[in-house]
Formats: structure tokens, sequence, C-alpha cells
């Protein structure tokens, strides 16, 4: 599975770079700044530039900033709108399986949790297809499994976007990182974008979390970005786990990270995700916790950084908080999610991942993003337009 790693450990990309951000450094510059550096980012963002530079983000997700949300709120509204209008992209996500090789020590999916594990057949996954169909008419589906290569690995894989292909235009996978040639492979079986959490780009921490399994190896992970953009993948989403390190310093280096990328590979689209920990399988609880006025500053923050990115929000969050996020810089969110595989129809005991704090159906969902004068879009990707 791993071949390549014999030639040069973890290949080349973000992690050959990453060491020359310091992260107690890059701690004590978020703490240092004052009010006067973020009234200079917001002139900046103000200014109507489409991209700040990593120092101007530091400032605006700083202690400091927390008296200037309102402001970071009315730009974040007034930037989402030109780009993307009044619109909020739907998705739904369907596991297929819950087996893993990892023992992270926060997930439900840890392999040393003693319980049945269920991978889905083909005959499961249409059955899916057809109840996520009966549900909403999705168009863009997030395809998910546990890290288990020898179960869940490319062919595999391949065999679900086959399936799922008739049914959905826009198909996303979150799963186990993968060579490059086989995110070329799956591109000719219609996958559309790959999501992956570093989950901390804490390289000191890494493995306490981590301590078994291929997530256990920083760089492998790291440099999976690099393997999803050099095999063309059209669109990666990114994200970091709120609650195992400092949020802050987290968050920075995932913006480096972007910027890194589309310098690299600019004819990509990237998407964030900031998930906060929820109650797991595991029982485990976060180190770091972020209110919801913090991550609602962090969305404006990341809006003003960036004008094009696509920003995420899932049912992990509660429906007012989701509900209030609609005009803040969030440009898609998920819907009726179940977390288990088989959930929407084959095996809705099994174990799943997290808790979904958002329990709505889609049509629910629908009605809140209209009440907000947004509109719900079920469909934006075809395969014409590749």
């Amino acid at each position: 599975m791993y071949e390549e790693l014999k030639e040069k450990p973890f290949g080349h990309g973000f992690a050959d770079v990453i060491d020359q951000y310091d992260w107690d450094a890059t701690v004590a510059a978020i703490d240092a700044t004052t009010p006067d550096d973020v009234r200079r980012a917001l002139a900046r963002a103000a200014s109507g530039a489409r991209q700040l530079d990593v120092e101007d983000f530091m400032a605006l997700i700083s202690p400091a900033a927390d008296p200037f949300l309102e402001q970071m709120a009315a730009l974040a509204h007034r930037y989402t709108l030109e780009r993307f209008g009044r619109t909020m992209s739907l998705y739904i996500p369907m596991y297929v399986s819950n087996a893993c090789t990892n023992k992270c020590v926060y997930c439900g999916f840890n392999h040393d949790n003693p319980f049945a594990r269920t991978t889905l057949t083909m005959e499961q996954v249409k059955a899916e297809c057809d109840a996520i169909k009966r549900l909403a008419p999705f168009d863009n589906i997030l395809i998910v499994s546990g890290e288990y290569p020898a179960l869940c690995g490319v062919e595999y894989l391949e065999k679900v976007l086959g399936v799922c292909r008739p049914y959905f235009n826009n198909m996303t996978i979150e799963v186990q990182p993968m060579k490059q040639e086989f995110y070329e492979r799956l591109t000719h079986a219609g996958l559309n974008g790959v999501v992956c959490f570093q989950e901390t780009y804490r390289r000191s921490a890494y493995k306490d979390y981590h301590p078994r399994g291929m997530k256990s190896h920083f760089d492998w992970r790291l440099n999976g970005f690099d393997r999803m953009g050099r095999a063309g993948v059209h669109k990666i989403g990114m994200g970091v786990l709120i609650g195992l390190e400092d949020w802050r310093t987290d968050i920075t280096m995932l913006a480096r990270h972007l910027r890194y990328l589309q310098k690299h590979y600019w004819r990509t689209r990237y998407s964030v995700n900031f998930p906060r920990m929820r109650p797991s399988e595991s029982g485990y609880q976060p180190h770091v916790v972020m209110n919801d006025r913090e991550l609602a500053r962090l969305t404006c923050a990341f809006r003003l950084f960036d004008h094009d990115v696509d920003i995420s929000l899932s049912t992990r969050e509660d429906p007012k908080f989701r509900d209030g996020m609609i005009p803040l810089g969030v440009t898609s969110m998920s819907a009726g999610s179940q977390t288990e595989p088989g959930g929407y129809a084959s095996t809705p005991e099994a174990l799943e991942q997290f808790e979904v704090s958002d329990s709505r159906t889609p049509v629910q969902v629908e009605d809140a993003i209209r009440r907000a004068g947004y509109e719900p879009v079920y469909k934006d990707w075809d395969a014409i337009f590749d």
C-alpha cells in the first residue's frame, strides 16, 4: 500500500517546510498582538484586498481582536455576498465503514474500542444513496470511512464511487491519505474532491493523540495534500480538530499551509472546516474549549483572509449557532447527517464517529436558510463543467 515510503520516508511537500514556523514563537506573536495591530489588519481588509497575509490573520484571531467582532462580521458578510451571493451549498455525508487501524485517542472509531465494525457492501451503498435521495435532492455527497486500507482501499472506493455516480454529480471522499497515483485513479472514477484533517499541526504533540496506525506518521499525512494537488484533485478540504492544541496557533499553521498549497497547486479549489470536538464513543474530553463567539470570529477572520475559499459548517454545531452563521462567511453546510455507516437505510445501530448536534431534517435546514434570506443550493457542480 505504501511502497513509495521506501524511497523517501513520507514524500515531498509541506512537511519539508513547516518546521521553519516555530510553534512557540507563533503562540508568542499572537499573544503579543495589540488593538492597533488589529485595526491595521482591519484597514487592509476594508480596502478590498482579496487576500490578507498571515500576520494580518493572526491579528484578527488574537484575543486583542475580540472587541472588533461586529466590524469583522460586517466585512465578512460583504465579501461573502460579493463572491458567493445569497447562496448556501448543502451536502450530506455518507459513512461507508467504521473499521479503522488507527488508535486516535479522541475518536469513536479507535481500533481498540470494543465495538463491532461495519463496512457497507455495494448493495448497502446503493440503499444509502436511494435513502439520501428520498430525504432531499442532494447532489453533493461526502463519502467517509475509517482508515483501514485493506478494507477501504482504492479498489473499494472505486466501487463505491461507481455506485454513487448515477446519483450524485459532486463526490468528495474523507478517507485515509493515499498515494498520488491512487488519487489520480479515483479522479477517473468520478472523484471531485478530498477532505483531510491534519488534526493538529503541532509536531511535538501529534503522536500523543495518534500513537499507532498509519495516522501516527505526521509527515505522511501532512504531505498528503501535496499528493492530492499533484494528482489534479479538483477541490481539497482542510481543517484542524479544535480541542487538541492551542486553536489560534493550529489555525495559523493551517493558514500558512493554505497559502503554500495555493501557490503550488493554483488550479485547485480549497475549503476549510473548523470542527469543535464533541463527545465520542471513546469518551475523550477536549484539552481546549472554543466558545461560540470565538468560532464566529475565526470564521469571519478566515473570510477576510481569503475571499474565495469555501467555509463549511457541519452538524457538529447546534441549530441556533448554524443559523446565526449563515450570513457571516459560511458557504456550505451539511444537513440530515448520520455519522455511522448505513445510518440512512442499512445499519443505523452501527458505531458512530461523533454525536450530531443539529439533528434537523434537510427540509428544516433548507427552511432556516430561506428565512435568513438565502438560497439553499443542492447542485452546484456537473461533470460538464470539468
